[in-house]
């Protein structure tokens, strides 16, 4: 039986009533939980043990069922799976769970339905086949140049590879041509940050000079209708520190940075380019239709920059919850449409409100 027919099975048995949205306790799970409880649902939260105080004690108020094990991994095990099902759980994916739980795991084992599509969460790796880079291409959507080799170096660039120890986060550096690659890569490589191996396989990209805009959208099936949640920009670690130093004592400190995110800003757009914003939007969710069936379903980022021609070139794409719960209190947008303030976590809620209420859960579910 294919995946989306025991999906549907699942929810065929499921209370309305007594329906949990639930969530891997790390990334974001606090706004989903708390918008959860805003439209009335109860919550489940699983928890990885010694990683559990944020949810279990201090926002204890939020959660009404938890589950504890010993790794994260574990979530896609038969016991896990069964519990999450006995409290007619509709899962809501981040990238904690895309991470730990693992894609293969995620479409063949975890017969929990999730809110979102469950095939779109690999196309965040760019070494997977249609990836999110694939899919900007496809889609028409502007990017930033990628550059082949080291070699071709020929303006400002970006190399994202992963850190050696902490695989999740990106050692990002910059280089304008082969000699600068190289003498920053060497330092990363000195310090124990990256291995050859990682750096062999890098991605490199012109660096877009403009001003960052992480987009925050979410797409309802319901009623073919992309709502903007708002904008964010990252705070990062130790690249933030060094930045708020002056570049003369910057340049005094020779060593190489490190682009871990820490947390979020919320930010506006001008008014007047709102429109381009969507338009990415739509071809985006247009695209994903096509190669990825039944499509986006729920939140998704877009995550670019505003260049000086104004054009929006989009280098990151977030096909899942974004990790932003500043964009409730910091953005208008959606304030504007619903008539009050809708965070990532209510919008989630709402839409699955809706379809209990209409008998559609099969269409924001996979």
């Amino acid at each position: 039986m294919s995946m989306q027919k025991q999906i549907n099975q699942i929810i065929a048995d499921y209370n309305p009533e007594k329906v949990h949205i639930g969530v891997l306790g790390s990334h974001s799970a606090l706004e989903i939980a708390a918008g959860a409880k805003q439209e009335g649902f109860k919550t489940v939260v699983v928890c990885q043990n010694g990683r559990e105080k944020t949810y279990a004690h201090y926002y204890r108020n939020i959660f009404d069922k938890f589950i504890f094990l010993d790794r994260f991994q574990d979530i896609t095990q038969p016991q896990t799976v069964k519990e999450l099902a006995e409290l007619n759980t509709i899962f809501v994916p981040n990238r904690s769970f895309s991470v730990y739980a693992g894609y293969e795991a995620i479409e063949q084992k975890f017969t929990i339905p999730l809110m979102g599509n469950r095939y779109l969460l690999k196309t965040e790796e760019r070494t997977a086949p249609k990836n999110q880079l694939w899919l900007l291409k496809e889609a028409g959507i502007e990017l930033p140049r990628a550059i082949k080799t080291p070699k071709d170096i020929d303006c400002p660039a970006i190399i994202k590879v992963p850190e050696k120890d902490r695989a999740l986060e990106r050692a990002f550096f910059y280089a304008s041509n082969y000699e600068e690659y190289k003498r920053e890569a060497e330092k990363r490589l000195n310090a124990g940050i990256i291995t050859q191996e990682a750096l062999d396989q890098a991605i490199i990209e012109e660096y877009v000079i403009g001003a960052k805009f992480n987009a925050n959208y979410f797409y309802s099936p319901l009623n073919d209708e992309i709502d903007l949640l708002g904008f964010d920009r990252r705070i990062q670690t130790d690249l933030d520190g060094i930045l708020d130093m002056p570049a003369q004592e910057q340049l005094e400190l020779k060593i190489p940075t490190q682009n871990i995110e820490i947390g979020h800003q919320g930010v506006t757009m001008r008014e007047s380019q709102l429109e381009k914003i969507f338009e990415a939007a739509e071809k985006f969710v247009s695209i994903c239709r096509k190669e990825y069936p039944p499509g986006m379903i729920g939140l998704f980022a877009l995550q670019g920059a505003v260049t000086k021609d104004l054009a929006f070139r989009v280098f990151d794409v977030s096909p899942r919850v974004p990790g932003c719960p500043c964009v409730e209190s910091t953005s208008p947008y959606m304030k504007y449409k619903y008539g009050t303030e809708v965070g990532p976590g209510k919008r989630v809620a709402m839409e699955i409100k809706r379809a209990l209420r209409k008998g559609r859960l099969s269409e924001v579910v996979t």
